[in-house]
């Protein structure tokens, strides 16, 4: 296994833009759950604490879109750097605007101005697929991707609760806003590996998301999304109801450290057979680890609970990149895959605003019931929607893994 990973990084160039993608990436799992944090302990509000986050993921998928389409037509650097200004605005509004008490209304606000974030993930990606199309090493690097992923959601919660319980409310978000600037600004000056934006005539006309089987996996990672937004807000929640609301970020980290695990070994392995059902399966398995969640009482069951449930993320996301590649065409690539952001967005806009209110009415414990209900969602989704998933577009052939060659090399030239 780390040879595999160690051959990734041979090519020089390589190292930085990760390590810039990794920081650029820190803010994703620290913004959230850092106003979740900051607004409870600032209000006690947790109904508004988990709107607010609502907002910033809802702007997100709304924004997220436009965003990657403008880079394959212009370029990162040209689009990245003015995009993270709005967010970077939004966020010091956010800020003061929670310090000096001013209106609700304030908060939304500034709120939906972070979420003009760009998503470094997706950006990374394209180098990745610039500089491995047409080789195995491709599906390796989307795989460390994810693991990468998966140790910004350790790290960031840790971090951004740990500062705001620890420090002052406003510390987590602060220090987001801060990795935020230092990620996107590192990456887009790296323009060694930056992919060449594709001329106008590549393009296709209208949105990917006219393709049934995207649509099919956009609906199931809504539910998916609320599944991780119910989650993180719920965790914080019953934590504090415990008296030990800082060990909210340890939990959670162990949470994304089962998914990390998985796609570590993922990452290396050729699994045989259909994606779609194994696609299925996974989705079956997230929505079934939240069975255990209703019976908590205490944070050492809760931990080992989350653990098992990560451990089914990560392949599946994994394995819904393989049927992005089968329904929707070449040229709209890195769309869809934006698309598949855009719903575990807006799923944990749903997750936390809905989460929220169960909490303030019923309590944390009861929070629970949020994220099983979401889960048995994506598999309702999943079941109906699974013979689309079986008929792959006619401009398609292959999946990631399977496709070599020339064709491979257009396609994640698109992608790129």
């Amino acid at each position: 296994m780390p040879t595999s990973y160690r051959a990734l990084f041979a090519p020089p160039g390589t190292r930085s833009f990760a390590a810039a993608g990794l920081v650029g990436r820190l803010p994703l799992s620290m913004m959230g759950i850092g106003v979740v944090t900051m607004i409870s302990q600032v209000t006690g509000r947790y109904g508004l604490a988990g709107a607010l986050s609502a907002t910033i993921a809802l702007s997100s998928a709304v924004l997220g879109p436009q965003i990657s389409r403008l880079v394959d037509r212009h370029g990162q650097s040209r689009v990245l750097r003015p995009a993270v200004l709005v967010a970077l605005t939004g966020a010091a509004g956010l800020l003061a605007a929670t310090r000096f008490r001013w209106p609700d209304w304030t908060l939304f606000v500034f709120a939906a101005l972070v979420g003009c974030v760009p998503s470094l993930g997706s950006m990374v990606r394209a180098r990745w697929g610039a500089l491995y199309r047409g080789t195995p090493l491709l599906h390796t690097a989307y795989s460390f991707e994810s693991v990468v992923d998966e140790v910004c959601f350790i790290v960031g919660p840790i971090v951004s609760i740990g500062l705001s319980t620890a420090w002052f409310p406003e510390a987590g978000p602060l220090l987001a806003a801060v990795f935020m600037a230092i990620g996107v600004f590192w990456l887009t000056s790296q323009r060694a590996t930056e992919p060449r934006p594709h001329p106008p005539e590549e393009h296709v006309r209208g949105s990917a998301l006219r393709s049934p089987g995207l649509q099919v996996l956009v609906a199931t990672f809504v539910a998916t999304g609320t599944v991780f937004g119910a989650v993180d807000v719920v965790t914080v929640a019953f934590a504090e109801e415990l008296g030990q609301k800082a060990a909210a970020s340890l939990v959670l980290a162990v949470y994304a450290a089962g998914s990390c695990v998985a796609g570590l070994v993922f990452g290396v392995l050729r699994v045989q057979g259909r994606p779609e059902r194994l696609w299925l399966v996974g989705v079956c398995a997230m929505a079934a680890s939240m069975i255990p969640l209703q019976l908590v009482g205490n944070l050492p069951f809760l931990a080992v609970a989350l653990f098992v449930a990560g451990l089914f993320i990560a392949p599946t996301m994994i394995t819904t990149m393989s049927l992005i590649e089968q329904h929707v065409p070449r040229a709209q690539l890195t769309e869809g895959m934006t698309w598949i952001s855009t719903g575990l967005a807006v799923g944990v806009a749903l997750g936390s605003s809905v989460a929220g209110l169960v909490i303030d009415t019923a309590g944390a414990k009861a929070g629970y019931v949020v994220p099983g209900i979401a889960g048995a969602a994506a598999v309702a989704v999943g079941f109906l929607g699974y013979r689309r998933l079986c008929r792959p577009a006619p401009w398609r052939g292959g999946t990631v893994v399977e496709q070599h060659g020339e064709r491979t090399g257009k396609a994640e030239r698109h992608l790129a």
